[in-house]
């Protein structure tokens, strides 16, 4: 196992570089799947690549996909023309071999060894990239979306990650027209707790969360997201379970709130309290 370990160590290396030399707290009352989940929780501070394979981290195979573009971006990094050019690479390069199948709540594990992929690990893996690369940008938190803005030279570029053709958008009309469509409209609130971020059958009308996030807070948006399933099959326990690391990264009032529902439906459901 330790053996295996190191190995993620100096991959996740190779794929991204180490900001610090942090090392998360983990709290007692804290439940991980695995150790491999608890380790790579512990490292993600200094490496947020390690961080986002922490949800669902027993189920990690090989990251082949994800060297090849690393390799094949340093590459082209090297002859870049324009900025504009590169960020274009950037974004079908990803498509071509990581983000190939849409899927709700699909993890950055199943994207690295499956291309399957939704808005939260799609945009994780952009932005990993394109901090890789020294690009100014934001992660962008909705409703039930997540997608990257990029600043280039002043002007912004969207980085829609469910959109492979077209998910692009370099026009300055087309660009504050999608901006807009996702801004807040004044005393909205979140209607749909155990709705993840790009369900189905959203109501594009909830305009009440616009704002930006950093790598460590999605990394709680994708155990958010991983809680909502178990939450809607009824796996309370585990919702909890998942609720309370999403909480330490990104204490978000959806988090929490998820959180003391999944509680009191735990209640309801086995007849005691689980306190957390």
């Amino acid at each position: 196992m330790k053996k295996a370990l190191l190995t993620w160590f100096i991959l996740a290396g190779l794929v991204q570089v180490s900001r610090s030399q942090e090392i998360l707290l983990v709290p007692e009352n804290l439940n991980f799947q695995s150790e491999t989940e608890r380790i790579f929780w512990q490292y993600g501070e200094s490496n947020p690549f390690l961080l986002f394979k922490a949800v669902q981290a027993e189920r990690t195979a090989s990251e082949q996909a994800w060297i090849e573009v690393v390799e094949d971006l340093d590459l082209k990094a090297s002859r870049k023309k324009s900025d504009l050019q590169f960020l274009r690479q950037i974004f079908e390069k990803t498509h071509q071999k990581l983000l190939k199948k849409y899927e709700q709540h699909s993890t950055f594990n199943s994207m690295l060894s499956e291309g399957k992929f939704d808005c939260v690990s799609g945009s994780a893996a952009l932005s990993l990239l394109l901090d890789r690369y020294g690009f100014v940008f934001d992660i962008i938190e909705t409703d039930y979306h997540v997608f990257v803005v990029v600043d280039l030279e002043g002007k912004k570029a969207i980085l829609e990650s469910t959109l492979p053709i077209g998910g692009m958008i370099t026009s300055p009309t087309e660009v504050n027209k999608y901006l807009e469509s996702y801004r807040p409209e004044k005393f909205a609130q979140l209607k749909s707790l155990n709705q993840g971020l790009a369900g189905p059958d959203i109501d594009y009308g909830d305009h009440s969360i616009f704002r930006k996030v950093n790598f460590k807070q999605l990394a709680g948006l994708q155990y958010y997201n991983d809680a909502i399933v178990h939450f809607n099959s009824q796996a309370f326990g585990l919702a909890i379970d998942q609720l309370s690391k999403a909480y330490l990264l990104y204490p978000s009032d959806r988090i929490l709130g998820l959180r003391e529902l999944s509680i009191d439906m735990a209640y309801k459901t086995y007849g005691y309290e689980i306190k957390k």
